[in-house]
């Protein structure tokens, strides 16, 4: 058995084929990231990934539109989103399949 801690991991992404990961693959990226109210991520895409979110908690913005607790948002490869925490929120966050370098600014 191995053991991890999610403090030590970059961003909150803990599954993928990056370093430090607690599980590497190529096949998926993983994360749980958290957020204080008024904090932003700027609109990106992916070409390759589709990008699924659950707001674990809080209440979130994605392209104007506002998800609560429970809600499960899915971004294709090729749409763009942004991200704006209207609650401090924690999020759980997969990538699939996993792309290293697969994060592009602005509109797809």
């Amino acid at each position: 058995m191995k053991q991890f801690k999610l403090d030590d991991m970059q961003r909150g992404w803990f599954v993928g084929d990056f370093s430090p990961a607690a599980f590497v693959t190529q096949g998926a990226e993983v994360a749980i990231k958290s957020y204080r109210a008024g904090e932003r991520e700027a609109r990106h895409h992916h070409r390759i990934a589709t990008e699924i979110t659950v707001i674990q908690s809080g209440a979130v913005e994605m392209n104007g539109q506002r998800f609560d607790s429970g809600a499960i948002i899915v971004i294709e490869a090729g749409e763009s989103t942004d991200f704006h925490a209207l609650q401090d929120s924690v999020t759980v966050v997969v990538k699939v399949p996993g792309a290293r370098d697969d994060k592009y600014a602005g509109e797809a």
